[in-house]
């Protein structure tokens, strides 16, 4: 196996990090964090263009690509901190779903043997299906809960005559047992999909999901504490994905299926932040960023950051760091 990517544009690292290649186990053998590209939107319903979104995550900065990120308030540098290496983008056929998602699976499996955490960047959503499964092969079927913050619950059945799509992933790994209903916990939906059959299948499963009212009415916070609650209960560790529609289109309109009335950039950072801060995160993806339909890079840079957020703070609670917003970041700490 030679190193992966690129498939689409130039063989770069998500902000300069060091490349490793998978087929070479030496180069990641120490890595805390492996950067993953899975550059497949061929489960996509309506706007396509994510194949583009993992070149657009590691680019899209106005920082040197120097593999340095120091967080303001979280007093870390993940990317030093922290051992991160990146192998480029699996290869993943436009055309055919069953071999792409195989393929990824496969490559997120290598890198958690490793003892590393996967981070892959999308995509669309249908790759979280492969991602979990991945993620799944060490720690045990339905012993990874999953925080998942999206605009769409993703539990379709059957769409346009296939098991698989970015619709669809929640629904299959549940089905597969790679995850569990009852420890799968969703923030941020709204709108118009799924249909009653679908959400009564959901409640079947015991899922618990935040819609937008509810976190409008009690506060994103005390939701989050919530789901917190219910992730780590009999749960080896927790993967974070997230789908970037689930921000308000006009936070990040380049995305396949924008739904208006989301979280903010703001809210969605701070909380991608208390996940990777408060909870044993074992995997993460981002998913769904479609750079032919963003505007001036602000859906990439939204991305880029919800990256940084979730690796700052996998660095800051190895660190045993505390993250109090009302603590002044300069003067009496």
């Amino acid at each position: 196996m030679t190193r992966y990517g690129p498939m689409f544009g130039p063989d770069i690292t998500f902000l300069g990090v060091e490349r490793c290649d998978l087929g070479e186990p030496a180069t990641f053998a120490d890595a805390d964090v492996v950067v993953l590209g899975a550059p497949f939107d061929g489960g996509t319903s309506h706007r396509p263009g994510a194949r583009f979104g993992p070149q657009a995550i590691r680019s899209t900065d106005y920082l040197p690509h120097d593999g340095s990120r120091p967080h303001l308030a979280l007093r870390v540098d993940a990317l030093r901190d922290l051992r991160v290496t990146d192998a480029g983008d699996v290869e993943m056929p436009p055309g055919d779903i069953e071999r792409s998602l195989a393929a990824l699976t496969d490559a997120v499996a290598t890198i958690v043997s490793a003892g590393a955490i996967p981070v892959v960047l999308g995509g669309d959503h249908s790759i979280t299906l492969a991602d979990v499964t991945g993620v799944a092969r060490r720690y045990g079927a339905g012993r990874v809960s999953v925080v998942h913050f999206d605009a769409h619950a993703d539990t379709g059945d059957i769409e346009f005559g296939s098991l698989y799509g970015h619709g669809q992933p929640m629904r299959r790994l549940i089905e597969s047992g790679a995850a569990r209903g009852d420890r799968f916990l969703q923030i941020g939906l709204r709108g118009y999909w799924p249909p009653p059959a679908t959400l009564d299948w959901m409640a079947e499963q015991r899922m618990r999901s935040y819609e937008m009212g509810e976190i409008g009415a009690r506060g994103l916070d005390e939701c989050l504490d919530e789901a917190f609650a219910i992730a780590v209960d009999d749960c080896e560790g927790v993967f974070l994905s997230v789908d970037i529609d689930v921000a308000d289109p006009g936070h990040a309109p380049g995305t396949g299926t924008p739904e208006p009335g989301g979280l903010s950039a703001r809210a969605l950072l701070d909380a991608v932040r208390r996940v990777a801060l408060e909870l044993p995160v074992v995997g993460v993806d981002v998913v769904e960023v479609s750079p032919p339909y963003d505007h001036a890079d602000i859906t990439a840079a939204l991305a880029n950051r919800v990256v940084l957020e979730a690796l700052s703070g996998i660095a800051a609670r190895r660190q045993g760091n505390t993250w109090d917003p009302r603590r002044p970041l300069l003067g009496d700490r």
